[in-house]
Formats: structure tokens, C-alpha cells, sequence
């Protein structure tokens, strides 16, 4: 069953976000230049297990697009990460499963080392890269289900 909730407003942003099954809470995030309409091949699949919040970041989709700051500040994925947890504890979740993705062929995984940025605000924090550029839940939505599935079940 789909369910729309009222976009939730936080300060100076808007966000729209989707529910859609039951059971503990999974906040699924988009990459740039994505939305949430991004996990429409996987989402299925991960609602028979989850709660999903398919959330769109600030600037993106049907979210407000907030004026920009002098130092972009406003812009930055710190901010658009503070947003999400803002969003999550006014939906109710206190505590949540996030999936975020980057593939092999990506910019993320050539420029950055995101499990080393992550595991230092998480406490579980596992992965590797996709095996396919940028559009991962587009590209390689099986690969995909059959990696986190067992990771995101793991504990239950």
C-alpha cells in the first residue's frame, strides 16, 4: 500500500517524502542529480521488509529549493543530512536504517572513500561499491536487492 504523507517544513526547506510499507524504518537516498523516484524498481521489494521514507533532498524533486547562502553553505550535504534527520524524527523515527549508494563507475568512489566518512557518525556502516556508474537502483536493481537485502535483514 502506498501512502503520501503531508510534506514535512523544518526551518527554510520543504520536504516530500513518500511512505510506503511496514516494519522498521528505511530512509532511502538519492544521489545528484536524482530524486526519490530514482528507487522505483527496488522499492517494491524492500517495502515487503521496511517502512520506506523515500525522501527528496533539499533542491531536489518536489522538495524546496531554498536560496543559496554566499558560502553555498545551504547547499552542502551536511545540511541536506541534518535536513533527513530532522525529517525522520518528525515522521517519528528515532532510529533508522539509511541506504545510500555508489557505484564502481561513479564520482563518489573515484574521488571520495565514503564507508571511512560514514563510519564516523554510524555504528554500522558496511558496503562496496556497485559494479555500474551512477544510476544504481536504475542500472542493476537485482545486483542491488541481492547485496543490501541480506545486510538490511541482517539484524532481525
Amino acid at each position: 500500500m502506498l501512502q503520501l504523507r503531508q510534506p514535512t517544513t523544518h526551518r527554510r526547506r520543504r520536504d516530500a517524502h513518500l511512505l510506503r510499507g511496514s516494519g522498521p524504518a528505511l530512509l532511502m537516498l538519492h544521489g545528484h542529480p536524482q530524486t526519490s523516484a530514482t528507487w522505483h524498481k527496488v522499492a517494491p521489494a524492500l517495502a515487503q521488509h521496511f517502512t520506506l521514507v523515500l525522501a527528496d533532498l533539499r533542491g531536489y524533486g518536489d522538495s524546496a529549493k531554498p536560496a543559496g547562502d554566499a558560502d553555498h553553505a545551504n547547499d552542502s550535504k551536511r545540511v541536506m543530512a541534518t535536513d533527513m534527520l530532522a525529517a525522520m524524527r518528525e515522521l517519528g523515527y528515532a532510529t533508522f536504517l539509511v541506504l545510500a549508494l555508489w557505484g564502481e563507475r561513479g564520482v563518489v568512489h573515484r574521488c571520495f572513500k565514503p564507508l571511512d566518512e560514514w563510519q564516523r557518525v554510524a555504528s554500522d556502516v558496511r558496503g562496496h561499491p556497485m559494479p555500474c556508474g551512477h544510476y544504481i537502483a536504475e542500472e542493476a536493481p537485482d545486483r542491488l536487492l541481492a547485496d543490501v537485502l541480506p545486510f538490511l535483514l541482517g539484524g532481525r
